[in-house]
């Protein structure tokens, strides 16, 4: 059986609620799946567990964790002094050294008396043998050297039992039936039942062989305190005992799921066992039952990840609905950074809160099922809108189905669209402040398009003719509409230099990024490469590399389904991406006590986030990011901007520079030359032609065809790709290529007389590909017409150092993987740069006929205007 079968539950039977719900988990708990660590009802966790870890961090050290960190109560005071004089928790957990035990981390039992507890942790023997051993040796009679052969030669006494505490498992220390442990408890509780041992029992009884007597005042007080007292907590132990069996297996089910989540939240032992206690005091049969009022904040936190966890087991889908909410994890999804729980009950009528249900319920298990849950947010609001405005307005609060009419619903969409236009609050909901949200358009678009696709696909389906519902009432809602599609201006002259400022950007870092997660690092990346705000969030750590000398920037770009995308970026970032690298690689070493491994450095992301983040495979959010941003830019005054803006300034800024939108959608990660036309606003669809900077030497070179781009190593696709989108070069066009000698490209005039084709500092381009191969097929056709064979192999020679130019271009482009694309252009041909003017065409002998028409029309002009007087007015 899998450990995540979901087993229906008798509801209609409450007295057999508990019993149902108990053979279910232990089901789970002993299938094969279920890690036996959590079985017993003493759970004793293994040193150097990964989610329950106990020890202390240091590597090799003995110790147990103290004060609610992750070092022993040495290394902890040793790291507080070694940060005071600047030292960083990486290089400190690097170079401390380990230390062996000096405390009990298990009960132990005595070398000679098996049945007997020790009482030191050096020499492991029970009281009596180490006042034996301490005496022999402080009176000269033994020396330390012969301890082996002195235990050789002790006989064991007999023991006295286990502790009588109820959920305790050690062995008692002496006659009363207590542990150590217990027997201090019963000390600070006043001795309830006034349990005691005669003076010198010892002596008097036990040295001669005597039963040691136990007083007792009031035995049944002692036995209650006995049964009530919470157990004695040992380092990487959980005691079950006495527990409810339901409870104690609700509790070993909810650690297990926990262990097995891939970033789980912190849950110390501590924590658990103070819950635990909580529970065995308040005598509840169930987490469900239990009052987290009465526990910690760590504690209810984790008395609540265990109930969501047990809603799994304890409603199946249509026990949900019954109770009015919805497990995505029933149907396989769990939304990004949000949990399986959606609670549907602030829908008040039932019929309407079913029909959310059973929308949301379809869409999860569609092909079209969202990949956020926003849709499920927003189709959640519209119907707790609809459902508040009816329990107020609608007959019988709407809770009939049938007695509903258009008119409830006009009345519905008139009040959303007065509280949209007077910015009057929600009537319904309410934000993390505490205050309704204001209705905004963009909300009540997204109401009423919500409202209008739960009625209606009911009304397709036969659920609105079951109900009653009125036909007219699910058509009285609008359609919402679509929000206008708004280009993002790009980034103002003066708001540029503000956010690229030195002195700003230092101000970013200090003020709304005081810890030091890479606030400034992730705006200055969104700025240099353009890259979406989502994309750079979730860099993983091994984004960078020098490739052929060349500092290389590796993303993904999700939105396009580009993975493992590279770009160049400026030694600049390179440096700064570099030493955010170092950061994270410090911050993973001070968390575990090592460095990563390879395999656990592949899976790090660049920015990890602080919670629930063990391994550092989570990225900061962006909801942390835009917090920052936001009041940073608040703060320099510079109005509403946004980091997006940042693609905008880019696609622009290179537009200018020569790029051209197949450039730009490249180089930006997007899906079509229409999308990067409207990231650089234009609206002519004319410029859909591609300019790569792919250069290779032109044919009066020492190299001709030699590849310009970068390096001559062989590159992969995708690097040879990302060297090829470079726009630093700058150049002049010239017949066949483009012309590189900067004086030239500043406006000067050519020293050698415009003879590009014989020049060094002439280069070929894709854009040129078409016309070198016209050059190639003239040559070869006059080479094939020569006269004789010495003429065509002079014209073959010529042309050689050209038709290598030609090669070299060829192939560049073939490793790009851009020659079928180039093949395909020929931006030398007129009609490309004016294509409205080239593309009305006449034929030939229409304008012919045209003119000869027209002379004809003049002459008769003339003749009219020549004649007499009497025969022109005729």
């Amino acid at each position: 059986m899998s450990a995540r079968s979901l087993l229906p539950v008798h509801t209609d039977r409450p007295d057999r609620q508990g019993r149902d719900r108990l053979e279910i988990l232990t089901a789970l708990i002993h299938s094969p799946s279920f890690d036996p660590v959590f079985r017993e009802p003493i759970i004793r966790i293994p040193r150097g567990h990964a989610v329950y870890r106990w020890e202390c961090l240091i590597n090799q050290c003995e110790r147990v964790r103290d004060g609610g960190t992750d070092l022993c109560s040495v290394h902890r005071r040793e790291w507080n002094e070694a940060k005071e004089r600047g030292v960083g928790k990486a290089a400190f957990v690097t170079a401390a050294e380990p230390l062996g035990p000096s405390e009990w981390i298990r009960e132990e039992s005595c070398r000679i008396c098996p049945q007997r507890p020790a009482a030191h942790t050096a020499t492991r023997l029970c009281v009596r043998h180490q006042t034996r051993w301490l005496y022999l040796c402080r009176s000269g009679a033994i020396e330390e050297s012969d301890f082996a052969q002195w235990l050789g030669e002790q006989e064991p006494l007999t023991g006295y039992g286990e502790c009588q505490a109820a959920v305790c498992v050690s062995l008692a220390y002496s006659p009363l039936g207590l542990c150590s442990g217990h027997r201090h408890r019963y000390r600070l509780h006043g001795r309830p039942g006034g349990a005691s041992l005669p003076d010198h029992w010892w002596h008097s009884y036990e040295r001669i062989g005597q039963p040691v007597p136990v007083v007792m005042e009031n035995r049944e007080e002692f036995r209650a305190w006995c049964t009530s007292v919470a157990a004695v907590t040992w380092p990487g132990q959980i005691n079950l005992r006495g527990l409810s069996p339901l409870l104690r297996a609700e509790i070993q089910w909810g650690m297990f799921r926990h262990a097995e989540q891939t970033e789980p939240g912190r849950w110390d032992l501590e924590w658990i066992q103070r819950m635990v206690n909580a529970c065995r005091e308040s005598r509840v049969d169930s987490l469900v039952d239990l009052d987290l009022g009465a526990l910690g904040g760590f504690s209810s936190s984790i008395v609540r990840e265990m109930r969501r966890e047990l809603q799994l087991i304890y409603f199946a889908p249509d026990d949900c609905r019954e109770a009015g909410f919805l497990e995505t994890d029933h149907f396989g999804i769990r939304f990004d950074k949000r949990a399986s729980h959606i609670d549907l009950t602030a829908v008040p009528q039932r019929w309407l809160r079913d029909l959310l249900w059973d929308h949301l319920a379809d869409l999860l298990r569609s092909p079209r099922c969202p990949r956020t849950a926003t849709a499920i947010d927003s189709l959640r609001r519209a119907c707790t809108e609809l459902g508040a405005f009816l329990e107020v307005d609608a007959p019988g609060g709407g809770h009939d189905p049938g007695a509903l009419r258009a008119e409830h619903m006009q009345r519905f969409v008139a009040d959303q669209r007065r509280r949209e236009r007077d910015s009057l609050p929600s009537i319904a909901l309410t934000s993390s402040t505490g205050k309704p949200p204001t209705v905004t358009t963009h909300t009540r678009r997204t109401v009423f398009n919500s409202v209008r696709r739960v009625l209606r696909d009911a009304l397709e389906d036969g659920t609105a003719e079951r109900l009653g519902l009125d036909r007219e009432f699910i058509t009285a809602m609008p359609a919402g509409g679509g929000a206008p599609l708004r280009a993002r201006r790009p980034f103002p002259d003066e708001a540029a230099r503000a956010l690229a400022d030195g002195a700003n950007l230092q101000r970013l870092a200090d003020a709304y990024d005081p810890s030091d997660h890479g606030l400034r690092d992730i705006w200055e990346a969104i700025v240099t490469t353009g890259r979406r705000t989502s994309e750079v969030l979730k860099l993983r750590w091994e984004c960078i590399g020098r490739y052929g000398g060349l500092p290389m920037f590796w993303h993904d770009q999700t939105k396009v389904g580009n993975y493992d995308a590279a770009i160049r970026i400026p030694e600049s970032l390179y440096e700064l991406l570099a030493e955010r690298q170092r950061k994270t690689l410090e911050k993973f070493t001070a968390r575990h006590g090592h460095a990563p491994s390879p395999q656990q450095r592949a899976a790090m992301v660049l920015f990890p986030r602080t919670t629930r983040n063990s391994q550092m495979t989570t990225s900061l959010s962006y909801t942390w990011f835009i917090r920052g941003f936001r009041l940073w830019v608040d703060e320099l005054d510079l109005g509403r901007l946004v980091p997006h803006q940042a693609r905008h300034t880019l696609a622009t800024n290179l537009l200018r520079h020569g790029a051209t939108l197949t450039h730009i959608r490249r180089y930006l990660g997007q899906v079509s030359d229409r999308m990067a036309e409207y990231y650089v606003h234009l609206t002519s669809s004319d410029l859909d032609n591609v300019l790569q900077h792919v250069w290779v030497a032109g044919p009066g070179t020492a190299q001709p065809g030699e590849f310009l781009a970068g390096d001559a190593t062989p590159l992969t696709r995708e690097q040879a790709q990302a060297l090829a989108i470079d726009l630093s070069r700058r150049s002049t066009p010239a017949e066949g290529g483009f012309c590189t000698f900067q004086p030239v490209v500043d406006g000067g005039a050519c020293p050698w007389n415009l003879d590009c084709h014989n020049c060094d500092k002439f280069v070929l381009s894709v854009a040129d590909l078409l016309y070198w191969r016209r050059k190639r097929e003239q040559w070869r056709l006059l080479a094939e017409g020569a006269p004789d064979d010495a003429t065509a192999d002079y014209l073959h020679r010529y042309f050689e150092p050209t038709a290598r130019a030609i090669d070299g271009l060829e192939k560049a482009l073939a490793g790009l993987g851009l020659l079928d694309d180039a093949l395909a252009l020929d931006l030398r041909k007129p009609q490309d740069y004016f294509h409205r003017i080239w593309s009305t065409a006449f034929r030939a002998t229409d304008l012919a006929e045209a003119t000869e028409a027209e002379d004809a029309q003049k002459d008769e002009y003339d003749a009219e205007f020549d004649a007499p007087e009497g025969e022109a007015q005729t």
